[in-house]
């Protein structure tokens, strides 16, 4: 993602080792440090928007990623869920982010309580899908998400009209992003994996999950 000079790559790596980020391997030891740092500041920019938007009085403008009310589980949870079953590698979910942040500004959208975990579920896919190896199908996502494979058809493309379809993400970016989520920790603590190791090498089968947990309509 992107043709790096040699002392580029240099500050880079260093930059990715102060943070903790591995670059070999499937290696997941728990759940990495982006998943809590990335749904602190979604639940804060929700929670931001929600307030101006009540302040102002203006109503926010129903889209395909909206549902009827918010779901029962929280940000964190989610994400939390979707990582432990879609496997893709940590670094889908910093990409995510970016797609995210792309969609809204492309779009004018507003990040809700009511869309959030929608635009979640469809971009870690569309990020999972370009940056990684292997990945699983939408129906398979669909099902970890909450919502059914034939929204989920629809809600990736509007998404991938909504970014124009510009999916590819320097690794300038991708560090500026990191280092934005890395302020979301009191600790400090790091972001498991860089871009350049987002690669999945091991296969796994495609198992059903019933347990999981419909998104309001």
């Amino acid at each position: 993602m992107g043709t790096l000079a040699p002392e580029s790559e240099v500050i880079r790596s260093e930059k990715y080792l102060a943070l903790g980020l591995k670059v070999s391997g499937k290696q997941k030891s728990g759940k990495p440090r982006v998943l809590s740092l990335l749904s602190t500041l979604l639940e804060r920019s929700v929670q931001k928007t929600e307030s101006l938007l009540e302040s102002t009085q203006r109503k926010d403008v129903i889209t395909l990623f909206h549902g009827s009310r918010t779901p029962s589980l929280g940000i964190e949870q989610y994400l939390d869920r979707i990582f432990k079953y879609s496997c893709c590698s940590p670094s889908c979910f910093v990409v995510a982010h970016i797609y995210m942040e792309r969609f809204i500004e492309h779009t004018s959208a507003h990040l809700t309580s009511l869309n959030v975990h929608r635009l979640l579920i469809t971009s870690v896919m569309v990020a999972a899908k370009f940056i990684d190896d292997a990945f699983y199908n939408n129906a398979y996502y669909a099902r970890v998400g909450g919502v059914t494979t034939k929204e989920l058809n629809k809600l990736e493309m509007k998404f991938l009209f909504g970014l124009d379809f510009r999916l590819h993400v320097n690794v300038k970016t991708f560090g500026s992003y990191c280092s934005l989520l890395e302020k979301e920790g009191t600790l400090g603590l790091p972001i498991e994996r860089s871009i350049q190791a987002c690669r999945i090498t091991e296969s796994w089968s495609n198992k059903d999950d019933s347990t999981c947990a419909q998104i309001a309509r």
